[in-house]
């Protein structure tokens, strides 16, 4: 097994000038909210145009980045929208952690205060939210898929000219989510406005 390290790093004051900056420089976008549940209908879009590739639940604007660029130049994973739907009555997140020795060992380091030594507990209501509470956003039935492309990611990235296609594809298939169709579409289906061609 490889070890890596990701440094998380937290931007205050996030804004459009700030996105201006960051978008372009991103190898990779994470689009990561329950299928169902749109996290992002354009922040993913405008890393596409610049050439990041996506790791995503098949969800909203995601879903559209797949027709154009088709999935294979995404890393989608995870349940659809129909089966989370479908499968909201008899989920049961313990049987993640139950059956998922992964899943039970990452949750294991966050409940059992590694990351919190002189913070005991500060993490005792996500276990609360994730296991006693039924996981309503049904995470812990994505996170093994999750980690699953995230290791598809590091084995394109090493590969140079698999990757280049890739984001090289992905802009090339943006054109529809540019800034003139969307106004358009708003201005004639939700404003009624009319407009030139």
């Amino acid at each position: 097994a490889i070890l890596c390290r990701i440094r998380v790093v937290f931007l205050p004051n996030y804004n459009v000038s700030v996105a201006e900056r960051l978008i372009p420089a991103s190898d990779v976008s994470e689009q990561i909210s329950t299928a169902g549940f749109e996290a992002s209908g354009t922040g993913n879009m405008k890393f596409m145009m610049n050439g990041a590739l996506t790791i995503g639940t098949r969800d909203g604007a995601t879903i559209e980045m797949a027709e154009e660029a088709g999935p294979e130049n995404l890393f989608l994973f995870g349940l659809t929208a129909d089966q989370v739907v479908n499968s909201r009555g008899i989920y049961n997140p313990r049987w993640h952690y139950e059956h998922e020795p992964e899943t039970r060992a990452a949750l294991d380091l966050i409940f059992n205060n590694h990351f919190s030594p002189n913070e005991p507990s500060v993490f005792a209501p996500i276990r609360d939210m994730l296991i006693d509470r039924g996981d309503f956003y049904m995470h812990l039935a994505d996170l093994t898929s999750y980690v699953l492309k995230q290791q598809a990611i590091g084995e394109a990235y090493r590969d140079t000219e698999r990757w280049t296609r890739m984001a090289i594809t992905n802009v090339a298939c943006s054109g529809k989510f540019s800034s003139d169709r969307t106004i358009r579409e708003y201005a004639r289906g939700v404003w009624n406005l009319a407009t030139k061609a």
